[in-house]
């Protein structure tokens, strides 16, 4: 799918992800809060997902803002270079 065909804000790109845990560690092109939709998209993998959690520095948290890095729990596995958008 293209960037061009996918309605909503690119959040960013995932820089790391915890197998272990499924938590996708992003730092944020936008603001986020729990509550919100998001869509992960890399290769043939793409699946959307409401934010449950969210964690700066191990600390849970409600919102966050532009540039900060988060921690969002996933309930599928990821890699590290998906885009995720703000649906």
């Amino acid at each position: 799918m293209k960037a061009e065909e996918i309605k909503g804000k690119e959040l960013g790109r995932i820089f790391d992800y915890f197998e272990r845990v499924g938590v996708i560690a992003i730092k944020l092109n936008d603001n986020l809060k729990v509550g919100d939709t998001i869509k992960i998209i890399g290769g043939e993998n793409q699946f959307t997902e409401i934010v449950n959690s969210m964690q700066i520095e191990g600390k849970n948290v409600e919102k966050a803002k532009k540039g900060d890095s988060v921690g969002i729990k996933v309930s599928q596995k990821c890699h590290k270079d998906n885009k995720v958008y703000k649906v």
